[in-house]
């Protein structure tokens, strides 16, 4: 079986608490016999909508080809959170790429989250973009080192957005006494991830572009892209499934690795709910816990993976002991909501964006950081087809060897080989 229908075999959206709390559209017909399309996107999250949008604002004639519904995968079932930056820190940027291709590197990433923010406000105002994100150390000395960087930052790119926290500072808002320190970034932020995505569907659609829903796409040769009961023939193909592309490209399988993660979300707390400011937290651990508080008094809290195509039988159990170390108070609070979803990371935890040949394009492995990196590659993408390759150009430098073990071995062969790899390179061994 594949990624893409592991766990939801039927193709409907996850029992999640975003699927229950958006405006879930009427599926697009399916792909049926022959077309053609100046370009063809497979993949109907945030990475292929931003190309196929960006693509068809300029007058392009596209065709978006979608397994089962926008926002389907990860982009419709992540934490939302909007993050600076990228997986590696400026500092290892500028000494692996030197300090030019840092900075260039810096404001594409910069330029992420203001796309991100312009999407919300033209196509998805619903998905409620809320400042602030803040990073929780574990450690005095990861506090320090958190301290250090947002100096550097402010320093050396004109980033003042970051504000220190102490040990008293995090759990005044958080409410959690686990952490030493950390940092708040009041320059990214959170939002509901699949309104968004949505949203992005919706402005789509309305630009021009023929996105057949239940179509996925089962081979790619020589201009034309093979679904069970169609085929769209195309001067250019965007790969664009990150964790689920199954097979299409050996390239892509050979840098990216699907891997699971899970999220639950508490019934409404009421006086119990812990944080005081609207803002978003992700932990120092090495598999991140990430959270926050709606409106209505409910954690949204992340943590937890897996490295085989099935989710855990019980999910709950799976988040609940990982918010239990947070909020030991909370051990025992009911779940609404608890679901898995596949996202993807590389060996360096960077995302992998390239012209694999001439005409195909692919985009993925944003390791976590994929609500400001996806939309901007697939930008990218787009503007390098429209003739501006410079994105792309800078994006296409970054550092995705081969995987582990490669897409010959298991997937939990290679994800021990991953984080073996991960381990050698933030210990220097």
């Amino acid at each position: 079986m594949s990624w893409l229908f592991a766990n939801e075999p039927d193709g409907a959206y996850p029992k999640s608490w975003y699927a229950a709390t958006a405006d879930l559209p009427k599926a697009r017909p399916s792909l049926e016999g022959e077309t053609r399309a100046e370009i063809c996107v497979i993949g109907g999250g945030l990475t292929g909508l931003s190309a196929a949008l960006h693509l068809a604002e300029a007058g392009r004639d596209v065709v978006l080809l979608e397994a089962a519904g926008p926002g389907f995968g990860a982009s419709g079932r992540s934490g939302g959170q909007i993050g600076s930056g990228y997986n590696k820190d400026q500092l290892w940027l500028a000494k692996s790429l030197g300090e030019g291709a840092a900075h260039r590197l810096w404001d594409l990433a910069e330029d992420a989250k203001t796309l991100v923010r312009s999407l919300i406000e033209r196509h998805a105002p619903e998905a409620e973009y809320r400042p602030g994100i803040i990073h929780a150390c574990r450690t005095e000395a990861e506090a320090e080192e958190e301290r250090t960087y947002g100096a550097l930052l402010a320093r050396d790119y004109g980033y003042d957005r970051i504000t220190p926290l102490d040990r008293a500072g995090i759990a005044a808002i958080t409410g959690s006494p686990v952490h030493a320190g950390g940092s708040l970034d009041e320059g990214a932020g959170f939002c509901h991830p699949l309104r968004l995505t949505l949203g992005v569907a919706r402005a789509a659609i309305a630009a021009g572009v023929r996105i057949h829903c239940r179509s996925a796409a089962t081979r790619i040769a020589e201009g034309r892209v093979e679904t069970q009961n169609g085929a769209v023939t195309a001067e250019r193909i965007v790969l664009a499934c990150n964790g689920y592309q199954s097979g299409l490209s050996p390239a892509l399988a050979n840098r990216v690795l699907p891997i699971n993660n899970f999220i639950a979300v508490t019934e409404p707390l009421g006086d119990r709910a812990p944080m005081t400011r609207p803002v978003a937290v992700a932990d120092s651990r090495f598999v991140v816990n990430y959270w926050w508080q709606s409106g209505d008094g409910r954690l949204v809290y992340g943590g937890g993976e897996n490295y085989g195509r099935r989710f855990p039988k019980d999910i709950a159990s799976r988040v609940r002991a990982n918010l239990a170390r947070t909020y030991p108070d909370l051990k025992d609070v009911r779940f609404d909501h608890a679901w898995g979803g596949t996202l993807a990371v590389t060996a360096t935890r960077l995302p992998f964006v390239r012209r694999l040949e001439a005409g195909l394009y692919t985009a993925g492995g944003y390791s976590g950081h994929g609500m400001a990196l996806a939309p901007l590659s697939g930008r990218a993408i787009a503007q390098d087809i429209l003739g501006d390759p410079a994105a792309l150009d800078t994006l296409s430098a970054l550092p995705v060897p081969r995987l582990p073990g490669g897409r010959h071995l298991g997937p939990a062969i290679t994800g021990l080989g991953l984080l073996a790899f991960a381990l050698r390179d933030r210990t220097g061994l």
